[in-house]
């Protein structure tokens, strides 16, 4: 009886990964606001990244975010390049996961390499400092996610839990950011692909540094809004295969 109700919640729970993935295929699938155009997310994939983590947990999670995101660009396609980019949306999902089970030393692992990467490359020792300003909000928000977790307001029934989901929403999107970032400057993919100049290269990242966390701030209240009812419905329909803090 234990080994048929397990495979009847593994069924349900596959079929969970499903909806969220479809969930990303919709958001990646409708174009962005004309106006903010010109930052990272060409879609609204933003809206569905974190949370889709933080119900299915990072590895699941991963994957539902991977499947919606390669349907979606087929869908509104935005030229071959953006599939590599858009690897950052699964990447970020995980990260949100990893995050809400406080697995934060595994986030901070993810943003360190990176960071470390992207200042070891020298072009990056000719753009704004200041113009990844988000990146490094969200690497000391790993620190501040530490505290919060230590003081409870990561335990399901705290009032501190709408904060735990905007912290989970903010850094895992801000890991995507990184990613991103990673494949533009250190991996070359600016000049090899997009054939573009220090000049061309500055304005790109003073526009991104004013309308990415613009993004942010929307995908981090909508997390915060719909999460907590969500995960409640989810844990007490007993879809989860796992305890939502393993």
């Amino acid at each position: 009886m234990h080994h048929e109700e397990r495979k009847t919640k593994r069924s349900v729970f596959v079929s969970l990964v499903a909806v969220f993935a479809s969930f990303n295929v919709i958001c990646d699938s409708l174009m962005g606001l004309p106006e903010l155009s010109s930052g990272v997310w060409y879609s609204w994939i933003f809206l569905a990244t974190p949370i889709t983590g933080i119900v299915l947990g990072p590895y699941a999670g991963f994957i539902s975010s991977l499947i919606g995101v390669m349907i979606g660009h087929f869908i509104y396609f935005r030229g071959p390049y953006e599939f590599l980019f858009t690897i950052g949306a699964p990447l970020g999902a995980m990260v949100s996961g990893l995050l809400f089970r406080r697995r934060w030393k595994t986030a901070l692992t993810y943003y360190t390499v990176l960071l470390a990467i992207y200042f070891a490359t020298p072009v990056a020792w000719q753009l704004p400092i200041w113009g990844m300003w988000d990146v490094y909000c969200a690497y000391a928000g790993l620190f501040a996610a530490n505290i919060m977790i230590m003081k409870g307001s990561w335990e399901p029934k705290s009032r501190g839990i709408p904060y735990a989901l905007t912290m989970c929403a903010f850094i895992g999107l801000e890991a995507d950011v990184l990613f991103r970032i990673f494949v533009f400057i250190p991996c070359q993919t600016y000049r090899l692909f997009y054939d573009l100049n220090i000049e061309a290269l500055r304005m790109v990242w003073i526009l991104g540094a004013a309308e990415t966390p613009i993004k942010v701030a929307i995908s981090s209240l909508f997390t915060a809004i719909i999460g907590p009812p969500l995960i409640k419905v989810v844990r007490k329909s007993g879809l989860l295969l796992v305890d939502w803090l393993q």
